[in-house]
């Protein structure tokens, strides 16, 4: 298979991975999968399992599992009942079994105290998966040159293991409530001290932010209060998950940056989010990433 013919061959594949993120409350059939990538339903099955290494069906329980988890420990204004619906179940109770099976805790233990550790366990063959395949090209031009403006932030910082930032989400999220401070009316940031790659699980450092302009107070979570500092950045929107997010990082550094002669500035590396998942699909969720310039 040359080069060409590989590549078609994969963009196809990537259309159905995409096409599965976007209508995970559909059938998602055989049939219909197949005919989004044109290929023969007779076939496809073995072609996507062969291909990616995981059967059509299993890829497609893990990422509504995946969605499931999202909901329960993030979104705690949903209902179990609604959630597994949602996700195709016909009552709680085949949800449970199965969320059980797939994560190793029942829907009601993983939304009162998450195991972080079995969970990124099970979806760590997604995640490679999904980085391996679902990655696409970024032309330098969506790269933008834009000046910040200095923004305060409360800011809940989280110290150790990467796996145990779902944690620490949900505090801060428990703390914009009481706050009344949404993300509808709050920006959401990231500041990205470190990659989790290169640092020992105990030292790594990740910041999770919400824009405001009022003082933060003493707190019973720890939030702080910060300023993200203007002046020049580089701005390049990921669109889709964030197992794919670590390729528009390196995307800036790798590539733009030497070709830009530009120099970062010491501030790290941050993001904005602007659409979440599991509120949107996951290959819709919109991410900014600010590379800070001097």
């Amino acid at each position: 298979m040359n080069t060409t013919t590989a590549e078609s061959y994969r963009a196809r594949f990537r259309k159905v991975l995409e096409y599965i993120d976007a209508n995970l409350d559909d059938e998602l059939s055989v049939k219909q999968l197949s005919s989004v990538a044109a290929f023969s339903k007779y076939h496809f099955h073995r072609q996507f399992a062969e291909f990616f290494g995981i059967g059509v069906y299993k890829y497609v329980q893990l990422c509504r599992m995946k969605r499931a988890s999202y909901q329960l420990a993030f979104r705690c204004g949903s209902q179990v009942i609604d959630i597994a619906l949602v996700n195709g179940y016909e009552s709680p109770e085949s949800f449970s079994r199965a969320f059980r099976k797939s994560i190793g805790q029942s829907p009601s233990e993983f939304r009162k105290q998450p195991l972080w550790n079995l969970w990124c366990a099970t979806y760590q063959p997604l995640t490679e998966l999904r980085n391996h395949y679902m990655r696409s090209a970024k032309p330098a031009e969506q790269v933008k040159l834009i000046n910040f403006n200095d923004t305060k932030v409360a800011v809940f910082e989280h110290r150790g293991d990467p796996r145990l930032v779902g944690n620490s989400v949900r505090s801060f999220i428990e703390w914009r409530k009481q706050n009344h401070l949404p993300p509808k009316i709050s920006a959401t940031f990231n500041i990205l001290y470190d990659n989790p790659a290169d640092v020992a699980p105990e030292n790594y450092r990740f910041d999770i932010c919400a824009a405001t302009d009022k003082g933060v107070g003493d707190n019973q979570f720890g939030v702080v209060g910060k300023i993200i500092p203007g002046g020049r950045c580089a701005v390049l929107r990921h669109i889709g998950s964030d197992d794919t997010l670590g390729e528009t990082v390196s995307y800036l550094y790798s590539e733009w940056l030497p070709q830009s002669r530009e120099t970062p500035r010491d501030f790290p590396l941050y993001l904005q989010r602007i659409r979440f998942f599991p509120d949107v699909p996951e290959c819709e969720a919109i991410t900014d990433v600010f590379l800070p310039l001097g």
